[in-house]
């Protein structure tokens, strides 16, 4: 699939917003406590990746009915649903001047019940992006930070009516967004979040 870039501008693709807030001092420790010791812009992306997928549970799996959606929220609470931490990983990564956008699956709920809008984001290196998932594993996600072929959490299944959506969107989308901020408990968010894009 070929990746589309929402607008043309790369410095869109660094910049900070009210989600992607990588100027907030919590984001910017975490910045820094990661930077220390890595060789290069590849090992500390790998490094924060590892960081939000591993260290800040999905808010599903751990059964906690916050919801967060600003990444220095994300951050300091320690949790989120897939759109929040990849709010949370892209704010790492420019806060260390590595262009990522955010971009989005529709996928079947575990239960067959519908769809939703499942969140990644995409890093630039060597002049082409590359997705990654940083929902957090689980039996039977398995998804790895790799520049070399993607190594996401779920592959869509056409047959199922999802989706990759190849757009790479310099700030949330607007619906998703919507939904997250207006959202009192998890439970409330799940009814609203988006099922197409």
């Amino acid at each position: 699939m070929e990746l589309i870039q929402n607008t043309a501008d790369l410095f869109a693709y660094l910049a900070a917003d009210e989600a992607v807030d990588h100027h907030h001092p919590v984001v910017r420790q975490a910045a820094a406590r990661l930077a220390e010791g890595v060789a290069d812009s590849y090992a500390y992306a790998r490094a924060a990746y590892e960081f939000v997928r591993d260290a800040v549970p999905h808010s599903a799996d751990a059964g906690d009915p916050r919801v967060t959606w600003r990444a220095s929220d994300v951050l300091e609470q320690r949790t989120g649903i897939c759109h929040a931490k990849a709010h949370a990983l892209a704010a790492l990564l420019r806060a260390e001047d590595i262009p990522t956008a955010l971009c989005y699956q529709r996928l079947m709920h575990d239960d067959g019940s519908g769809h939703a809008v499942h969140g990644l984001v995409a890093v630039r290196f060597r002049g082409a992006w590359h997705r990654q998932d940083p929902r957090g594993n689980r039996q039977g996600v398995d998804a790895q930070f790799s520049l070399d072929g993607e190594r996401l959490a779920w592959i869509p299944d056409w047959k199922s009516n999802e989706v990759d959506y190849p757009v790479l969107y310099a700030e949330p989308h607007p619906a998703v967004l919507g939904a997250l901020q207006s959202a009192p408990d998890r439970s409330h968010l799940w009814q609203t979040l988006p099922s197409t894009l």
